[in-house]
């Protein structure tokens, strides 16, 4: 299929036959994935959820080992719900995004005690479900349960934005594509049509130079047509991210072990263990402020270069002091853990790079 020698695409398909179109494609190219059941297997509720809040904000190569390991220790979504919170917080470390972490813990003992175990095959009954979104709830709805839903997530987003030529930027186009999805979804094999878009746009319809030639769809691509489809979708200028600033603080007991403590359940890294540290603002806190926030009193000093890390909405940058704990270590609030146990805990990207950072210049 090919633009008509005009240059312009072709009259788009009535949505049945673009779906068929679609599918073709899928049974032929569809890819591999460990959360993903096979063309003759039914769909596992429980891994589908599990896949999709996992790929939220994360990458297929990056969350593929990470959900070998949770479907390893915990098969089905009751022995997640029994597992303590601390366990899933660690296996969850490295994948980001912890609250999504804390709700999959929540989700998953909600679904075991107030669902029998298993999770509702409507739209509207998983909205009411911890951490399950408009977009979850449509990939579970369409790929476990074999209804029709409209499933839009980034990838999908791109598709339409190319196939209908739409030039509105992001975020604000977001109504109008999810509006244009709808229009092609059918109301058969709705699970195969949702991950059959999801391929297209990670495998044919990419961000940058679309193998468009490979595309079902390209003979009706507006976009294609118009020589604009690696410029979409657009985009709306991001803000600069700002940079906080704060100390950090290494706390060694005589046995050894290093001080821990909690974060607050609420906000940033809640609930999640951290070397403790002052707040996080614009600028550097001062002497006065770094005494008064110390762990113990003891003889602080600090180590050379800075801990740098990135989050959604901030840069960040923490100094770090170390000090060697005096008679009084037990009076410090937190938990004193052998350096050979830090693995045990739920420590968040940027507290790994704290313990690096200590552990090379102390």
């Amino acid at each position: 299929m090919i633009p008509n020698s005009d240059n312009r695409a072709s009259p788009a398909p009535d949505p049945e036959t673009a779906a068929r179109l679609l599918l073709d494609w899928y049974d032929r190219h569809r890819r591999d994935l460990p959360w993903r059941a096979g063309p003759d297997e039914t769909a596992d509720p429980y891994r589908v959820w599990l896949s999709e809040i996992m790929l939220q904000q994360t990458t297929v190569p990056a969350a593929a080992p990470f959900f070998r390991n949770f479907t390893e220790r915990w098969p089905a979504v009751r022995d997640l719900a029994d597992a303590p919170l601390d366990d899933v917080l660690v296996a969850w470390a490295g994948l980001g995004y912890y609250a999504r972490a804390r709700n999959l813990h929540k989700c998953a003992r909600v679904v075991a005690d107030g669902h029998d175990g298993r999770f509702p095959d409507n739209e509207a009954a998983l909205l009411e479900l911890p951490g399950i979104g408009a977009y979850t709830a449509a990939a579970i709805t369409a790929i476990a349960f074999g209804r029709k839903a409209t499933v839009v997530d980034g990838n999908v987003e791109r598709v339409i934005a190319r196939i209908f030529a739409v030039e509105e930027p992001l975020p604000g186009a977001k109504p109008t594509l999810r509006r244009l999805a709808a229009t092609l979804t059918p109301d058969f094999r709705p699970g195969d049509y949702a991950q059959a878009m999801m391929d297209l746009g990670a495998t044919v319809c990419t961000p940058r130079k679309p193998k468009c030639m490979l595309c079902p769809w390209a003979a009706h691509c507006e976009a294609r047509a118009a020589g604009i489809a690696e410029n979409l979708p657009r985009k709306t200028a991001k803000a600069e991210k700002p940079t906080r600033r704060g100390v950090a603080y290494w706390l060694l007991n005589p046995e050894g072990a290093v001080l821990l403590r909690r974060r607050a359940e609420e906000g940033l890294l809640g609930g999640m263990a951290e070397v403790p540290s002052t707040g996080w603002g614009p600028e550097l806190p001062g002497e006065a402020a770094v005494t008064a926030q110390q762990p113990l009193a003891a003889r602080w000093r600090r180590l050379p270069g800075l801990v740098r890390h990135t989050f959604t909405h901030f840069h960040l940058e923490l100094e770090v002091v170390a000090a060697q704990a005096g008679a009084d270590w037990r009076q410090a609030d937190g938990n004193w853990v052998p350096l050979d146990r830090l693995g045990d805990h739920a420590l968040p990207s940027v507290m790994v790079k704290v313990v690096r950072h200590a552990l090379a210049h102390v």
